[in-house]
């Protein structure tokens, strides 16, 4: 009988991982949204270039000058952290002056994360 339950579950639990898979192209197309204000390479505007942003502590990157929030932030971002800040900034870094609200879209938020941990 289990056997019998793993062979009508499987489809859609493969259905399911393929449709919420990550996608760094279609996060490419959501950070033309971020583009106003961060590059995905080294140099500055209004927010801090992005490259090597996976791994790096909040508020670190040498020669950009951040919030107090964001300097004193303990958040080193990894997948989870970026998802989250990409969700709700002001939750993860209260206090932060970033002029983004936050995004929704689940899907789109996992997209970028791919997208920007392209960004070595």
């Amino acid at each position: 009988m289990q056997l019998r339950t793993l062979f009508l579950v499987a489809p859609f639990a493969l259905a399911w991982t393929t449709a919420h898979a990550q996608d760094a192209a279609a996060g490419g197309m959501a950070f033309q949204q971020c583009a106003e204000c961060h590059s995905p390479g080294t140099s500055d505007g209004a927010g801090p270039g992005l490259q090597g942003v996976f791994g790096r502590r909040a508020g670190s990157k040498d020669g950009f000058i951040y919030s107090a929030a964001m300097k004193k932030s303990t958040v080193v971002w990894d997948a989870a952290t970026l998802n989250a800040f990409l969700a709700d900034p002001r939750a993860v870094v209260p206090g932060t002056t970033m002029g983004y609200g936050g995004d929704d879209d689940a899907k789109e938020r996992a997209d970028l994360v791919a997208y920007l941990k392209t960004l070595k």
